[in-house]
């Protein structure tokens, strides 16, 4: 058995007994976090059956996934990096998911877009949870407006997306992110990475986005 299928099961195996004793029965998607990696330390995932991936620069996500995408149909690919408005175009091609949506502008843009080329992916508005001035991400107060902004422009919003401040407890974002899910009605949830993906789905995470713990450190 490939490294990388023996970290993915470990990691599903260590969010089913966790969520066992919490007695919480959702089970979150895992987005394996292939960036910089090459197409063949991921196949034996593909082959195994995993289908999910997230990729955080267009250029690169177009030379790994373009023709691997045609082959297979199951497979999905999640934009979870920043994503500049000229790389829009290409985005909506070749992604099923964008994590990181937090402007109108970058809004709009996907819209004309998936109106273009008729097709609708998937979107998750990012929200700079820890207020930090380097981070992407979107002011929570500002987020209502965002979402009716979004939906006036007919995006699929399924939910939001964070990323709390490096070497903070989380617990405390995610809280806080679970609870403005809730109110703004979404059923979805973005948030949880390699070392903090067990408090994530505590606090009703969907979607982890974990890489190092299944590809091993990044060179």
């Amino acid at each position: 058995m490939h490294y990388t299928v023996k970290n993915l099961l470990d990691i599903e195996n260590d969010i089913k007994i966790y969520l066992n004793k919490l007695n919480i029965k959702n089970i979150p998607k895992i987005v394996a976090v292939s960036k910089t990696f090459k197409i063949d330390e991921i196949m034996p995932l593909i082959q195994h059956g995993h289908f999910d991936y997230g990729e955080n620069k267009v250029q690169e996500a177009m030379e790994k996934w373009t023709e691997l995408k045609k082959k297979n149909s199951k497979i999905k690919l999640h934009m979870i990096g920043r994503l500049q408005t000229n790389k829009v175009k290409f985005a909506v091609q070749l992604f099923d998911y964008i994590h990181s949506v937090d402007s109108t502008k970058l809004a709009k843009k996907i819209a004309d877009e998936q109106n273009r080329i008729k097709k609708k992916i998937k979107i998750f508005l990012q929200i700079n949870i820890g207020d930090e001035n380097q981070k992407s991400g979107i002011n929570k107060n500002a987020i209502e407006e965002l979402v009716s902004y979004c939906k006036k422009m007919n995006l699929d919003i399924i939910g939001l997306m964070c990323i709390p401040p490096l070497n903070t407890d989380s617990e405390k974002y995610f809280e806080e992110m679970k609870k403005l899910n809730r109110f703004l009605g979404f059923s979805e949830l973005s948030m949880g990475m390699s070392s903090d993906f067990l408090l994530a789905v505590k606090y009703s995470s969907t979607y982890v986005r974990v890489g190092s713990k299944i590809f091993g450190k990044r060179s």
